[in-house]
């Protein structure tokens, strides 16, 4: 891909979006962590604890991610993202989980001293939080503040398909373009 890449995102964006997840994420984190401790004022201690850990390191995976052209859907000047594939959003939260979970494994550890609950509290995440993790990239994909206006919005995947140009071969041989929709 020649060109620089048209950003449709602003950073503001990034950082509503991860502050918002991280109330989602630092909510199921407490919640697990008091089931698997028993013990409210631990759960909280490590909540509290991801938050100043998980706001930064979530801001610097969406900036990562941003840059990756992985499972993005570019316009026909291959410059302006139009989508992103379901898979894209999947992926990212597999990777983000990974990282996320490490972090509450030690937070975990530092507050309870204990390698048994540490591991299931951070096991246990890594099935709720991708799940939370898609739901939360799929409703972002939509909402349109903090987007350049200048850039077309990204849209899904669907979306896109539903709006793309179908390309029909006539019998003198000349493309004619006409849309999906009518």
């Amino acid at each position: 891909m020649s060109g620089t890449v048209k950003n449709n995102e602003r950073s503001v964006r990034s950082v509503v979006k991860a502050a918002t997840w991280r109330i989602i994420a630092t909510c199921d984190t407490i919640f697990l962590s008091w089931i698997f401790t028993g013990q409210i004022s631990a759960a909280l201690k490590i909540g509290a604890t991801e938050v100043l850990t998980k706001i930064g390191l979530f801001y610097l995976h969406e900036r990562i991610w941003f840059r990756l052209n992985f499972g993005k859907i570019y316009g026909v000047d291959r410059k302006t993202i139009v989508g992103e594939k379901h898979y894209r959003s999947l992926v990212k939260g597999i990777s983000w989980r990974f990282f996320g979970t490490l972090d509450t494994i030690i937070i975990a550890l530092f507050w309870t001293g204990d390698f048994t609950k540490a591991f299931a509290i951070g096991g246990t995440e890594i099935i709720t939080k991708v799940g939370l993790f898609w739901v939360h990239e799929r409703v972002w994909l939509r909402i349109k503040w903090g987007k350049n206006p200048s850039v077309p919005s990204i849209q899904t995947w669907e979306d896109t398909v539903a709006e793309a140009p179908v390309v029909i071969l006539d019998h003198s041989g000349e493309n004619t373009a006409l849309t999906a929709r009518s």
